[in-house]
């Protein structure tokens, strides 16, 4: 799965006179995208319609509504494209300012699955993967070095570094067997290293 490179991203396409702005946004939770959509249509009161669609939890989740265009011709296809791209952690707002000219049913379909698909090149893409999570402990000797390798290495994310009695790396990885082994190396085997979980991280 992907989501869209930045936080909130904007495009529009004119079909028949008619205006399709697209927005895009990061969305974490149901009620994050509730919200947004509340505050999106309060933002464009004067539009004639603002449909939506937004995909969650990995494709598990997806919602969409047609405001007031005919069923199925906006709401639909929105979802349909942010699915058939691998998009998650994405809500899609299309606002249709009419130009006075009907498009039909199939019109509409293109123009507001087209609105979102030309977001999404625009927004650009990264891809999502779930690490394993790890806490190594290590003593202070070890530490300043073992700090400097890690951040280095492209199968590491570092989220945090805390210092007690030891340091304590807590970071994801792509491999947990392969670090493992090589923190051991790095440490003549004195890495204390516990599973934590997994963390989504971007590619």
């Amino acid at each position: 799965m992907r989501t869209i490179a930045v936080v909130v991203s904007e495009t529009e396409t004119v079909v028949n006179r008619s205006r399709f702005v697209c927005t895009l946004y990061r969305v974490e939770s149901d009620a994050d995208a509730r919200g947004r959509i509340g505050a999106h249509r309060k933002a464009r009161w004067d539009a004639t319609h603002n449909c939506t669609a937004y995909v969650l939890d990995e494709g598990r989740v997806a919602r969409s509504s047609d405001d007031g265009e005919p069923a199925g011709t906006a709401g639909v296809p929105m979802l349909e494209v942010l699915r058939g791209r691998g998009f998650t952690e994405v809500l899609a707002v299309v606002t249709r300012y009419f130009g006075g000219v009907k498009l039909g049913a199939g019109g509409l379909v293109r123009a507001y699955g087209g609105a979102v698909s030309a977001a999404l090149d625009a927004a650009g893409a990264v891809e999502l993967a779930w690490w394993t999570r790890l806490s190594v402990r290590v003593d202070y000797g070890s530490a300043g070095s073992l700090e400097g390798l890690l951040r280095l290495r492209e199968d590491v994310r570092l989220w945090g570094v805390s210092f007690g009695s030891e340091v304590v790396f807590d970071l994801a990885c792509a491999d947990a067997e392969l670090l493992v082994g090589w923190l051991a190396g790095q440490t003549a085997g004195a890495a204390v290293v516990e599973p934590a979980g997994r963390s989504r991280v971007e590619l």
